[in-house]
C-alpha cells in the first residue's frame, strides 16, 4: 500500500480542514480556500509551523476536495478507526487492543471486505464451495384412507435423490485414492486478485472453486460424491394427520456434499374420503336419517363412531332435520387433543308411499290441531 494510501488511515482530512464528514463539497471549499490563505507562505514569511500546517491543508483538500477521491477516502476510513498508524519500520497497522497487521494483512482484510459485498456474504461465495454442503430437502406425496389417517400409520414412501456414493462414500475419488489439496489455492477455492488498493478474490480456475483436485474420478459418480437412485423410505404417520398436511423426515433427503448433512424428506399426505364420516379439524361429521315418527315423537338411536363401535344418542319428540348433536370424545384423537362426533338428523321422506301409508298421512294431517305449517305465508 502506497504512503498517501496510508495516510487515509491515519489522518482525519475533515478535521484538518475543520468541516464536519457530512459536510456538502461546497463547504469543503470554501474552508480549504480560508485557510489556505491565512497560512500561505507568502502571508507568513519564515513561519516553518505554518508552512507545514499549509502544506497538511492542501493535502486534506487534494482528497477530500475531490468528490471521487472523497468518496474512496469515506470507504477506507470505515474498514478502520481513525487515527491508527502505519509504525515500525516495515510498516503495519496498529489496531485497538495492540493487534498489527502489515501490508499484505491489511490488503487482504480491505479486499474480504470488499468481498463480501460482492458476493452475497462473509466468505464469499467460493468459501462456500470447499465446507461441508447440505443436502437437498425433496418431497413425496403419500395417499392415505380416512381410517389410516385417523389412526396413524408406519408406511414406506418410493422417492428418487441423490444418495451417498457406495464406492467412494462421498469423496469423488475412486477406490483406492483420496482428493487432493489444489496447489493453487492451497484449499481456499478462490483466489486473490490485486487491483491497485484493493484485492478482490475470483474462484480458483484449477480446482473450479473447490478447494480439492480429484485426479481419477470414481467410475460410479463420475466424481460427484453422489448418485442419482430411487429408494423407499420408512414413514412414520402421526394418528390424526390432515389432507394436505406435510410431514418432515429429518435426514432422508438428498445427500450431503463434503461431509455436510443430509437434507429432509418432507411427506404430503393425501387423505381419501370416508364413505361415512367427515371432518371438520379433528371433529367427525356424521348424518343420521330418522323416520318422521322418530322426530315426531322422539326416538333413542344408534349411530356407529370410526372405531367400529356404536352409541346411543337420544333425539327428542319435535326435532327438526338438521339438528346436531354432539358425543364428546368420539373424533379424531391427535398428540394435543381428541375432537367430539357431530352427529346431524336428517329426517327421512320417502319417494314413494303405498295406499296403506298415504291412509295413514291423510288421517295424521287430518288430526292435527295446531296451524297450518303455512299459516306465516299467507296474506
Amino acid at each position: 500500500m502506497s504512503s498517501p494510501q496510508r495516510e487515509w488511515f491515519e489522518k482525519d482530512y475533515y478535521a484538518v480542514l475543520g468541516v464536519p464528514e457530512t459536510a456538502p463539497q461546497k463547504d469543503i471549499t470554501k474552508a480549504y480556500r480560508q485557510l489556505a490563505r491565512q497560512l500561505h507562505p507568502d502571508a507568513n514569511p519564515n513561519d516553518p509551523a505554518a508552512e507545514e500546517r499549509f502544506k497538511e491543508v492542501s493535502s486534506a483538500y487534494e482528497v477530500v476536495g475531490d468528490p471521487d477521491k472523497r468518496e474512496q477516502y469515506d470507504e477506507v476510513r470505515k474498514m478502520g478507526p481513525v487515527g491508527a498508524g502505519f509504525g515500525g519500520p516495515g510498516g503495519g497497522f496498529a489496531a485497538p487492543g495492540g493487534a498489527r497487521f502489515d501490508g499484505a494483512d491489511l490488503s487482504d482484510l480491505i479486499g474480504n471486505l470488499f468481498t463480501r459485498g460482492r458476493q452475497g456474504g462473509a466468505g464469499g461465495s467460493q468459501a462456500a464451495n470447499t465446507g461441508p454442503r447440505r443436502g437437498t430437502d425433496i418431497e413425496a406425496t403419500l395417499t392415505m384412507t380416512f381410517d389410516d389417517a385417523a389412526r396413524g400409520a408406519t408406511t414406506t414412501v418410493n422417492v428418487v435423490s441423490d444418495v451417498r456414493c457406495p464406492d467412494c462414500f462421498g469423496s469423488g475419488a475412486a477406490v483406492g485414492t483420496a482428493p487432493l489439496v489444489c496447489p493453487d489455492c492451497s484449499g481456499t477455492g478462490a483466489v486473490a486478485e490485486d487491483q491497485g488498493f484493493f484485492s478482490f478474490s475470483s474462484p480458483c480456475p484449477r480446482c473450479g472453486g473447490r478447494g480439492r483436485i480429484i485426479e481419477r474420478p470414481c467410475v460410479t459418480c463420475s466424481g460427484l460424491g453422489s448418485v442419482r437412485r430411487p429408494r423407499q423410505v420408512k414413514v412414520r404417520i402421526p394418528q390424526g394427520v390432515r389432507n394436505g398436511q406435510r410431514i418432515r423426515v429429518k435426514g432422508r433427503g438428498g445427500a450431503g456434499a463434503n461431509g455436510g448433512p443430509d437434507g429432509d424428506l418432507y411427506v404430503r399426505v393425501q387423505v381419501e374420503a370416508h364413505d361415512r364420516f367427515g371432518r371438520d379439524g379433528d371433529h367427525l361429521l356424521l348424518t343420521v336419517p330418522v323416520t318422521f315418527s322418530e322426530a315426531a315423537l322422539g326416538a333413542d338411536v344408534s349411530v356407529p363412531t370410526l372405531d367400529g363401535e356404536t352409541v346411543r344418542i337420544r333425539v327428542p319428540a319435535g326435532t327438526r332435520s338438521g339438528r346436531t348433536f354432539r358425543v364428546r370424545g368420539k373424533g379424531i384423537a391427535t398428540s394435543k387433543s381428541t375432537g367430539d362426533l357431530l352427529v346431524t338428523i336428517e329426517i327421512d321422506v320417502p319417494n314413494e308411499v303405498n295406499d296403506e301409508e298415504r291412509a295413514a298421512l291423510d288421517a295424521l294431517d287430518a288430526a292435527r290441531t295446531s296451524p297450518p305449517v303455512r299459516a306465516h305465508l299467507e296474506v
